[in-house]
């Protein structure tokens, strides 16, 4: 009995961690990092409902993770399967049931669903035990599916997930379900404010946005690891950083349509009033009451800033004058080095990636290449070099977030 009220109170525990992350995103990678470790699962995935289908969002697999170099992350691919009872993750999604399954080499025949063995062939990895469950909600909708691949014993052999696991890590999916649920709220808020920009500027898409808050966490993550910083701290700081980078020029939303939609480049006089989305964006949270509000703040307003202070738009005064809306008082010298937000200087980098690496309507995406080689090229100049160091160092899974936010073409 005492052993059950302490697996349980881990769970209450872990419950209460997660309720703490407010990204989608990143609250996906966490409850697949804490459910695996409840029942120390090698391996695992994560799909979340969309419509019909599954959305592979994430995986974790610690074997084949020791054979990267240190730092390196897992890449994986993206990929989508009917809810239905074809597959395992399909089957739970579709009739809500949790399934432990001892060997899925052995399913034997009274089982509707299958399990396909192409993906261990591709990445060499071998693929036993699976204990899959829904992520439900209490009124019952189901929003994903969690699989846990590959339970491990003391000395390090595959065994069969423990039923006696089942009722406590149902407990938590219970929680991570009221909790990714919340997230997807916050998610859709903060989308839906910028349909706005994207209404009046064909550019700013959710996939941009989306990818350009990806791409910073990821750079932060790299840099935070470099500078031996806390992981606790790390997830805590990624949270805000990944939520506030989408915002980043919601400011465009006051811009005339005149200069947004034009079909080519701007002259210097659209230009100049073009610059003015950075304060105008910030102003909508220079009345901060929050961590979120803070870096939104300073992401929206310096995100043009450069390294070398040749950027835009400067040191910005605002009038916060109680009961009334804030406004620009004055405008200065740029900012240079590190008197630009972090989280700025973080932003600056992603953006301009990304917006070199898509198509516009008065230019091509550049290859590849010519894109690297802007982004190193910028180091000491417009970027913060070690943020520049940052982004080279976790290059490789930018692939992996343009597959998952791929622009509607």
């Amino acid at each position: 009995m005492f052993a059950e009220k302490e697996i349980l109170a881990n769970i209450i525990n872990l419950g209460q961690e997660i309720t703490q992350v407010k990204d989608v995103d990143l609250l996906l990678e966490k409850i697949l990092t804490e459910s695996r470790k409840f029942v120390n699962a090698d391996a695992g995935s994560i799909y979340v409902k969309s419509n019909n289908k599954l959305l592979f969002n994430y995986a974790q697999n610690s074997t084949l993770q020791k054979k990267l170099p240190p730092g390196k992350k897992l890449i994986y691919s993206t990929f989508s399967i009917p809810v239905n009872n074809k597959s395992i993750a399909g089957y739970v999604a579709n009739t809500g049931e949790t399934i432990n399954i001892p060997d899925v080499y052995n399913l034997g025949a009274s089982v509707p669903y299958l399990f396909d063995k192409k993906y261990d062939e591709l990445s060499k990895y071998k693929t036993r035990s699976i204990l899959a469950f829904p992520l439900k909600t209490p009124q019952d909708d189901i929003l994903g599916v969690l699989q846990l691949i590959n339970a491990m014993n003391s000395s390090g052999s595959i065994i069969p997930f423990s039923e006696e696991d089942e009722p406590f890590i149902m407990h938590f999916a219970n929680s991570a379900a009221i909790s990714l649920e919340r997230a997807q709220m916050t998610r859709a808020i903060i989308l839906r404010m910028l349909r706005m920009a994207e209404m009046r500027d064909p550019k700013e898409t959710g996939a941009h946005v989306n990818r350009v808050g990806a791409f910073s966490a990821a750079i932060y993550e790299a840099w935070a690891v470099r500078k031996n910083i806390p992981g606790k701290e790390i997830d805590k700081t990624k949270d805000v950083l990944r939520m506030a980078a989408m915002l980043h020029d919601v400011g465009k939303v006051a811009i005339s349509d005149i200069i947004l939609k034009k079909p080519a480049r701007l002259d210097v006089d659209e230009f100049e009033i073009m610059k003015q989305h950075t304060f105008l964006g910030a102003k909508l949270f220079s009345d901060s009451r929050s961590e979120f509000d803070t870096a939104a703040f300073h992401i929206a307003l310096e995100h043009h800033e450069h390294w070398d202070g040749n950027g835009y738009p400067g040191r910005v005064s605002f009038d916060c004058t109680a009961g009334q809306q804030p406004f620009v008082s004055a405008v200065t010298d740029s900012k240079a080095g590190e008197e630009i937000h972090q989280f700025a200087r973080i932003v600056a980098v992603a953006d301009v990636y990304d917006a070199l690496s898509s198509r516009r309507c008065y230019k091509d995406a550049w290859d590849e290449s010519e894109v690297l080689a802007a982004i190193k090229n910028g180091s000491g100049k417009q970027f913060d070099p070690e943020m520049v160091a940052a982004f080279f160092d976790v290059f490789d899974i930018f692939r992996n977030i343009r597959q998952q936010y791929p622009d509607d073409d």
